[in-house]
């Protein structure tokens, strides 16, 4: 196989220039250096661009949990010395992570699963008056299913985007106007293509017309620093295996008073301030739901990772990311049958974070998925990304293929995606593929995983991937 860069864009000058800040990694992450089995045999350093999905984890913040997770233990209610250390490490977590995205001094950090958790223990807070819910939800058909399904079992509203952001925004200054609306729910970044909303715009314009915002910032935190009190967000919700932390941790920033007076979000020990044998009193603060065992060490690692973020060189950051997304976009538009998917005819492609869109004329999503993972040792996303609405309206019911990648990303790996893109565009498919389990998987697959690992490719078990 070839990992050359693609011939329409060997210049060595502009490799030096514009592209030289993508040639290594900002950052060291876990699992850099894997191999990965190829097809026709012998193996290749395995090219991420899955970070979208859930990125890798920093080398620091592995680093971190190996000296934390000696000291794991019970918090809040354990006396002995590792429950202090662990409460202790917990509770700054909330510190952390607040002082990350600008909170408010007295905003509530209340760590969840993942953002859809987030956004779901959100959506049973909402304010109620005479078991009426005050206000509708208003939101976009561009989100992913976490901020679209919590809404759809409350009072809400959905606008379609229009061709523009201007014109999507005045849709939703339309919807606004006639009233009966109690929070905006929108996303930070796309996850299907990477464009970045206004945000700052669309809190003022929220507070316009007397409702609050809520930004699913899943894709926006891990690519740009965030103000939440700097821009007049109300509500803020991320996910810490898209940060670069591991472990199934998420958090919900933001103003308390809903919070407080909301459904708890899952009832059981420590959400309560006095439990009787035919009724309870509930805490307030994050503890109303936070209910049982927390996941300590992945709101640990969690505020670690922003930490590491928070120390980056913005402008460096920025350009070693806008520079392999350039690099991406421009080699996939000079590559015959290859369609670059984007939402707004507006956007800003100087203003887009790490996930760029496309397709393959005459070929399914999936199988050229495989075909890349199989043949080249780049795994990306195929599907429709948990944004069914979204991907239907760009005329991809099908779906297509997203690339995705961060500050562990570095040049070869999107010039190793260019190059495979192209090899199928001239020679077609190396090798035969099935569909196994409603997936392409390489027929008479003999790779083999690590003898740790239960499965080996190519073999059946795998759901079908209908909603990612």
């Amino acid at each position: 196989m070839t990992t050359a860069i693609i011939s329409s864009t060997t210049d060595a000058g502009v490799l030096d220039g514009r592209f030289a800040a993508a040639g290594r990694p900002l950052a060291a992450v876990t699992g850099a250096e894997i191999q990965a089995p190829l097809i026709q045999g012998g193996h290749v350093r395995y090219a991420n661009l899955d970070y979208g999905a859930s990125a890798p984890a920093l080398s620091v913040v592995s680093a971190y949990l190996n000296e934390i997770l000696p000291y794991y233990a019970s918090v809040h209610r354990g006396a002995g010395y590792a429950s202090q250390i662990s409460t202790s490490v917990y509770e700054n977590s909330r510190s952390i992570v607040r002082e990350f995205v600008g909170g408010r001094a007295d905003d509530a950090v209340i760590f969840t699963r993942n953002t859809t958790d987030s956004l779901n223990l959100l959506a049973g807070c909402l304010p109620v008056k005479d078991h009426h819910h005050t206000g509708e939800v208003l939101y976009l058909d561009i989100e992913h299913h976490a901020n679209l399904l919590p809404w759809q079992g409350v009072p809400h509203r959905s606008v379609v985007a229009s061709e523009t952001l201007e014109a999507t925004i005045s849709s939703l200054r339309t919807e606004l106007s006639h009233g009966d609306v109690s929070l905006l729910a929108v996303t930070g970044a796309s996850n299907v293509t990477g464009e970045i909303l206004p945000i700052r715009r669309l809190a003022a314009l929220a507070h316009e017309y007397g409702a609050r915002i809520v930004v699913d910032a899943a894709q926006l935190a891990p690519h740009r620093r965030i103000n939440i009190a700097a821009d007049d967000v109300d509500y803020l919700a991320f996910s810490g295996h898209k940060l670069y932390a591991p472990f199934g941790a998420g958090v919900l920033i933001g103003r308390p008073d809903w919070l407080d007076a909301g459904t708890p979000h899952l009832a059981g020990g420590g959400a309560v301030s006095e439990a009787r044998l035919d009724g309870v009193s509930w805490a307030t603060g994050p503890a109303r739901h936070e209910g049982g065992s927390p996941n300590v060490l992945g709101a640990a690692t969690l505020a670690r990772a922003t930490q590491v973020i928070a120390a980056l060189d913005p402008q460096h950051w920025h350009a070693h990311e806008a520079a392999i997304r350039s690099f991406l976009v421009e080699g996939l538009r000079k590559i015959d049958g290859v369609t670059v998917h984007q939402i707004f005819e507006d956007s800003d492609p100087d203003d887009a974070i790490g996930v760029v869109n496309f397709s393959v004329e005459g070929y399914d999503a999936g199988l050229v998925a495989a075909y890349l993972s199989a043949e080249h040792g780049v795994g990306l996303r195929d599907g429709r990304f948990c944004a069914h609405p979204l991907l239907k309206r760009l005329g991809l019911p099908s779906g297509s293929l997203r690339a995705s990648f961060g500050v562990g990303s570095r040049l070869e790996d999107v010039q190793r995606l260019l190059a495979g893109i192209e090899e199928l565009r001239r020679s077609g498919l190396g090798w035969d593929y099935v569909v196994d389990a409603g997936r392409w998987v390489p027929a008479n697959d003999t790779r083999t995983y690590p003898e740790w690992a239960p499965n080996t490719p190519g073999t059946a078990g795998a759901a079908p991937c209908t909603q990612d």
